[in-house]
Formats: structure tokens, sequence, C-alpha cells
């Protein structure tokens, strides 16, 4: 369904992505996951249209997207990280608006409008002008706006950052929903938990390359370790985490706790205790962490995710 290939993007004298190359099946729901800054929202905006390419190739249901961008248009739907809405229009009027600017018919159209805000639970708040929304019933009515023309794809730019958790619930019933029935979304996030929910495949991004994709099991056999040893000090400091953290390879600190990769936790264990001790640091908490796409990540790169 898209095929992207060799994909380039500089701000400047700023390279944004370098060269990245990935496909994405009919039907597959499809996850960028990355720290902000990392290139994922560059990416989307250049498959949505939105951005032009400095070099490379992306192809949409067999259509070049330099040469034929209205029809791939036609067979996206769009949910910006921005919310586009204006604010002095009702949700109805956002949604007529926005599906106006698709052509779809006026009478399908106002039974579109209506499924979808029944979908996103607003029905009863159709009529309300959206400065009266909360943020997360904003964030709703955005990706409603961009169902309304039965797209084949989804592209979704980090669409629960910042909301209540009653929207990130109903809208991801909703992500499930579309991709049960067969479409294809592209989901750009760094909330670790979303992507291993959602996805069937996950391409991992950090500085503009594409470090990694593959199924989960695919990216835990790329992994080198297997758990995290997380462990709490009583006395922890910059200087004793620097100390601890030049004994052990694999080390990050988080919210004042760190974390020690391992591949053996029986093994490994014992030794970082000493470790810990011998650089003066009083142990408070040890909690055994296993693999996930965070773990994953700071193994490929050795780096953690961050906000």
């Amino acid at each position: 369904m898209i095929s992207v290939s060799n994909l380039t993007k500089s701000y400047g004298a700023a390279p944004a992505l370098r060269g990245i190359s990935f496909d994405i099946k009919q039907g597959e729901f499809f996850g960028l996951l990355g720290p902000n800054g990392a290139g994922k929202t560059t990416t989307i905006s250049i498959m949505s249209t939105l951005l032009e390419p400095d070099s490379g190739e992306v192809k949409i249901a067999g259509f070049e997207l330099r040469t034929n961008p209205m029809d791939c248009k036609k067979i996206i739907g769009v949910v910006p990280q921005e919310i586009a809405l204006y604010n002095e229009l009702s949700a109805y009027d956002n949604l007529m608006f926005w599906g106006g600017l698709y052509s779809v018919n006026t009478t399908d159209l106002k039974i579109r409008i209506d499924e979808t805000l029944k979908l996103f639970g607003l029905y009863d708040r159709r009529k309300d002008k959206v400065k009266t929304y909360s943020g997360g019933m904003k964030r709703r009515i955005n990706i409603a706006s961009a169902l309304l023309h039965e797209p084949k794809v989804l592209f979704m730019d980090e669409p629960t950052v910042g909301i209540d958790p009653q929207s990130r619930n109903l809208i991801f019933e909703v992500v499930e929903k579309l991709h049960h029935a067969g479409m294809t979304i592209v989901y750009t996030t760094h909330y670790m938990e979303e992507a291993e929910r959602f996805c069937d495949r996950i391409g991992i991004i950090d500085s503009g390359q594409i470090i990694a994709q593959g199924t989960l099991d695919e990216l835990k056999s790329l992994s080198k370790i297997s758990e995290t040893i997380v462990i709490s000090f009583s006395n922890l400091s910059e200087d004793l985490y620097q100390k601890i953290s030049s004994e052990w390879a694999g080390t990050t600190r988080q919210e004042g706790d760190v974390h020690f990769a391992t591949s053996d936790v029986k093994k490994d264990l014992a030794v970082i205790v000493l470790k810990c001790s011998q650089v003066g640091l009083s142990i408070s908490r040890i909690d055994i962490k296993k693999l996930n796409l965070e773990t994953i990540f700071l193994s490929l790169t050795g780096k953690q995710l961050r906000d």
C-alpha cells in the first residue's frame, strides 16, 4: 500500500531525515516510534503531501507522491499533531467544512458526520462551538474530520498527546475499530504502550534514521538485552550516578531511579548490587522490568526514549 524509499529532508543545515526506507502493507497498522525531534512528524508530513522531501520517493496505492499528489490525497486521511479546527464554528459545521473540501456529496456527508459524531461520543454536543470543548473533545473532532471521505490510509501524528484518559480510551477504541475494518494506519508516537497495543509492525526512528523495524517479536530478537534492573537509592547524586554508570554499560537515569540493562538478571544482579555498594550508593528498592519497546530502544541506540 505504501512504499518509502531513501527519503531525505533538511531544515537549513540540519538534516531531519537521512535516507529512510520502509514499506507498509494494505490493512497494516504501522507505528513510527521515537523521541521528539527524531523525524516522525517530518516523515508523516511528507507522506501526507504536507511537506516536500529533498530527495527520495513515496508511493501510495501505486501512485507516486510527487507526480500524482491529488490521486494520493483522495485516498488518505490526515490527523495532524496540531488541532486544525475553527473555534467559532460548531463541531457539526467544522465537519461540514472539512468534508466539503473532499467533495463528498452533501447527502452522504451529513450521514457520515452523524456517524462519526456518534462514534466519538459527541453527537449530543454537535451544535456547540468548538471553543467550548475540552482539549480531548477537540482532538476527537480533529480525528473525525479525517474520516469523512472514508480514506483507505489514515496518518495519525501523536493523536493522544495532552488529552484526558476518557478521550484517550475512546480514541483507542475507534482506532482499533478502524484497524479491524481493514484501514491502513500509520501512527507516530513516543508512547511505547500505544505502539505495543496497536501496531502490527514498528519502525524505530532516531536522529532521522530508521534504526530497526519489524514486529514486536522481531524487534525483541534484535535486542541484546532481555530485562532491566531498576534500582532506587536513598542517596543518589549526580556524582554517584556518574560513578556507577561508568561501572556498568547500558545504564540510564530516569526520575530518580537507575536502570541497568542486562541479558541475565540472575547473573548480573549480585554484581550490580556489589558495584553500587562499592561506589557508596544505598539501595532502597529493586525492581525487574521485562523487555519492552523502551528497553529495546535503549539496547539499539544506547539512549532512553524521552518526551
